[in-house]
């Protein structure tokens, strides 16, 4: 085989270098351009950035337990027990005691037939979609669905679609469309499984659950839901929008949920028939070669289960604190879109206006991240508040007077 020229390597990284540099010299021009800070965390509500200190508004850490006193000494138990890491997969030497222990946990909270935790939300949206398609499968995606919901169907099965956000007539009109371009007469003749979010993590409204149960049962359809931002906010126990339906909802009803955003922790589960897990176990890529969670983590989770399902007060609170900071919002003229939840999105014009308001409240001691494209539609910026149980009245006024400043 002949070596290629040295001139010819030289051509090629040359050719890669102004290509990268041409696609972040656009986002820096169209003010779309990420960067990475450092963040030191001080408290559930507070950070520390070049050295000012900041009230969080950014995190979703919707119960505060992050830092709770539980959460660490259960972490500091299990290093001392297990050591720092797994060490392996699931699959070869990595299963410890505590993932089977907190599975039956998931089983019982949320009345499903198994559960199955992966080390992350995006890598088990990613892979367990994967994972699941067949060569005919259909998937139903909703349009506002996350970034690993998108990655797990589309580059997985040659059907899919979108149906406009939370519109379940647009859903089963494109459900039958679908169907006919594969050659069928109805949707009971194919595999579709329809895909959305509880509650959506950049919107902070709620999907229809009901509605999509309905239409799953009429279609013949399956139902995945990712309950990230509702897990620990939202439902009996604190497990969800879409707990309660595992058991009396259609025979293929799956729901995923993390532990890193309401459990104050890190990872994510699935919530499924047993028929799936067992699949999943021999099929799924992210969990067969992903090495496990480390037990301090695991630790956590199980700490966290432990407290979510009391935290009935904290729950309320942070709903009320919710409602009250949407009308504050909306007295002042601000849009908040069909926010419901802990996640309030304050929409602006362009990417320049989501970041001049959130340096406005930086200078002001709030955290407030600008959230622009591509993580959100075209002519959708926004800056995403994300209350948590840990903030206080004084926080939230803070918040409130400090917008009242800014002058668009």
């Amino acid at each position: 085989m002949t070596k290629p020229a040295t001139g010819s390597k030289l051509e090629s990284a040359s050719a890669v270098h102004t290509r990268l540099q041409e696609e972040l010299t656009a986002r820096a021009q169209d003010e779309t351009l990420r960067t990475i800070r450092n963040i030191i965390p001080i408290s559930a509500r507070e950070v520390r950035i070049d050295g000012k200190q900041l009230i969080n508004f950014a995190s979703n850490d919707y119960l505060g337990l992050s830092r709770h006193p539980e959460l660490i000494e259960r972490c500091r138990q299990a290093i001392d027990s297990y050591g720092a890491g797994t060490t392996s997969s699931r699959l070869v030497s990595g299963n410890i005691d505590l993932y089977e222990r907190i599975e039956a946990r998931l089983v019982a909270l949320k009345g499903s037939e198994a559960a199955l935790v992966f080390p992350s939300g995006f890598q088990l949206n990613a892979t367990v979609l994967q994972a699941l398609a067949g060569s005919e499968t259909c998937f139903a995606l909703d349009r506002l669905c996350h970034a690993s919901i998108i990655a797990g169907t589309t580059r997985s099965s040659l059907h899919w679609f979108r149906f406009a956000h939370n519109d379940v007539q647009d859903l089963e009109r494109k459900l039958t469309t679908a169907a006919r371009r594969m050659g069928k007469r109805s949707p009971k003749d194919i595999e579709q499984w329809i895909v959305t979010e509880s509650v959506f993590s950049m919107d902070g409204d709620q999907a229809p659950i009901d509605d999509l149960e309905a239409l799953s049962a009429r279609t013949g359809s399956c139902l995945y839901i990712d309950e990230a931002h509702a897990t620990g906010v939202f439902g009996d126990h604190g497990m969800g929008l879409c707990h309660h339906k595992q058991t009396s909802g259609p025979a293929f009803f799956i729901s995923m949920g993390t532990f890193g955003k309401g459990l104050g922790s890190f990872g994510a589960y699935i919530a499924c028939p047993k028929i799936v897990k067992d699949y999943l176990i021999n099929k799924c890529p992210g969990l067969i070669y992903s090495t496990a969670l480390p037990p301090a983590v695991l630790a956590a989770i199980d700490a966290a289960l432990d407290l979510v399902p009391a935290m009935k007060a904290e729950r309320r609170r942070l709903l009320n604190t919710a409602s009250y900071l949407r009308s504050q919002l909306q007295s002042m003229g601000y849009q908040t879109g069909a926010s419901t939840t802990q996640i309030i999105p304050i929409l602006v014009s362009s990417p320049g206006q989501a970041l001049a308001l959130s340096k406005h409240l930086e200078e002001r001691g709030i955290l407030v991240p600008a959230i622009r494209p591509p993580t959100v539609p075209a002519r959708s910026c926004r800056l995403r508040i994300s209350l948590s149980a840990a903030h206080t009245d004084s926080d939230v006024e803070r918040l409130c007077e400090a917008i009242k400043t800014w002058r668009m």
